[in-house]
C-alpha cells in the first residue's frame, strides 16, 4: 500500500520508509523486504489489495481492533466475524471503538547495560517525541503519526534500535480483567492474528 501510494523509493517515500523500518524490528529478511517492494510495484506478478479495518468487541467488554489487507473484502469480512463470534466476541461497526484509542507513532527499545535513560530520554525529545516511559524491560516512546518518521531516523541515527516501530492505536483507559477472562481476550486475539490477510491487532485489554 505504501509503494502504490508514494512510489518505491523510501528515501521519497516516507511511509515506505516506515513499513521497512517495521519490517526490520520484526527481523524480516533484506530479501523479502525487496521482493515485496518489488511486487507491489507491478516488477513481480501481483495482486491489488486495499487496506480494511474491523471493530469490535471481545469477552468481557474489552475493544478490539483489527487492521487488515485484502483483495476480497467480503471473504474476510466473513472470516474476522466468524473468529469474532466463534471466541466470544462480537464484531462491531466503523466507529464503534476507534473512539477509544489515539493514533501514535510507537518506538519500542530493549534496554541494556549501554542504554542510558537520560541520555535517550533528551534526544528522543529533541526529535519531536511526545512522551517516553520506562516500562521495565523496554523503553517505549510515543510520537505524533507526523513526527514518527523523523524521531525514529534522528534515534536511528544516534544508534538505536527498535524491538517495535509502528504506527499504533493506543487506548485512553484500559480495562483490567481477570485471568480467566484474559485468556479468553487472548485467544480471539491469536486467532485474529493467525489469519493471512490480518496486520495488526490493538486492544486496550489490562491483565491483572
Amino acid at each position: 500500500m505504501a509503494v502504490k501510494e508514494g512510489g518505491s523509493n523510501p528515501e521519497t517515500n516516507p511511509r515506505l520508509r516506515d513499513a521497512i523500518a517495521k519490517a526490520k524490528a520484526a527481523n524480516m529478511p533484506s530479501e523479502n523486504i525487496m521482493r515485496t517492494i518489488k511486487k507491489a510495484a507491478g516488477e513481480l506478478e501481483t495482486v491489488n489489495y486495499e487496506e480494511v479495518v474491523y471493530e469490535g468487541y471481545g469477552p468481557n467488554g474489552v475493544a478490539i481492533i483489527v487492521e487488515a489487507l485484502t483483495d476480497n473484502r467480503n471473504r474476510t469480512a466473513s472470516d474476522i466475524r466468524h473468529i469474532f463470534e466463534r471466541h466470544g466476541g462480537n464484531l462491531g461497526a466503523a466507529g464503534c471503538v476507534a473512539w477509544m484509542f489515539d493514533r501514535k507513532g510507537l518506538l519500542v527499545i530493549e534496554k541494556d547495560e549501554n542504554t542510558d535513560e537520560e541520555e535517550l530520554m533528551l534526544q528522543a525529545l529533541e526529535a519531536g517525541a511526545e512522551d517516553i516511559s520506562d516500562e521495565g524491560d523496554v523503553f517505549e516512546i510515543i510520537t505524533a503519526p507526523s513526527d514518527f518518521s523523523n524521531v525514529r531516523e534522528q534515534l536511528e541515527k544516534a544508534g538505536y534500535s527498535f524491538v517495535t516501530a509502528e504506527i499504533a492505536m493506543i487506548p485512553q483507559n484500559y480495562v483490567e480483567v481477570n485471568e480467566e477472562a484474559s485468556n479468553k481476550v487472548m485467544n480471539l486475539i491469536e486467532k485474529l492474528e493467525d489469519h493471512d490477510d490480518v496486520q495488526n491487532v490493538f486492544t486496550n485489554l489490562k491483565m491483572e
